[in-house]
């Protein structure tokens, strides 16, 4: 089994011992995302609609770093702090990906790295190459 790291500057760089994603085969494992600018690695605002919009912005940067698009993603991880956020999540979220949707979980959790309000990691299945 041949692991490859994927990391690129148009996402936040990692804050510890992890890759942004691995690719094994044409399977890709995202790390967690959190809303920092990739520039300045700084939370964005204290605002969630603006958090998740740049929680997606990220995921499309490593994703396109794969060497894919955000929506070959199969699953999708979202982390919030507060559930009452949900719909907002649905309604930036369909923005970014079309039919057919990933799996999908949202989580409640008490706390986020950087005492952000949401966090997205999720699994990328490229497409085959003949």
């Amino acid at each position: 089994m041949m692991k490859t790291v994927i990391s690129t500057d148009k996402a936040p760089s990692a804050i510890g011992t992890y890759s942004q994603a691995t690719k094994v085969g044409t399977t890709v494992y995202l790390s967690g995302q959190i809303p920092l600018i990739p520039e300045t690695m700084e939370v964005i605002s204290s605002d969630f609609a603006e958090q998740a919009e740049q929680v997606f912005k990220n995921l499309v940067a490593v994703c396109e770093a794969a060497g894919g698009s955000i929506n070959d993603m199969v699953k999708v991880n979202i982390f919030m702090t507060d559930l009452a956020n949900f719909a907002t999540v649905n309604e930036i979220m369909s923005r970014y990906f079309e039919t057919p949707y990933p799996a999908r979980a949202a989580i409640g959790v008490s706390q986020l790295p950087k005492g952000v309000d949401i966090e997205i990691d999720g699994i990328l299945e490229l497409p085959s190459v003949n």
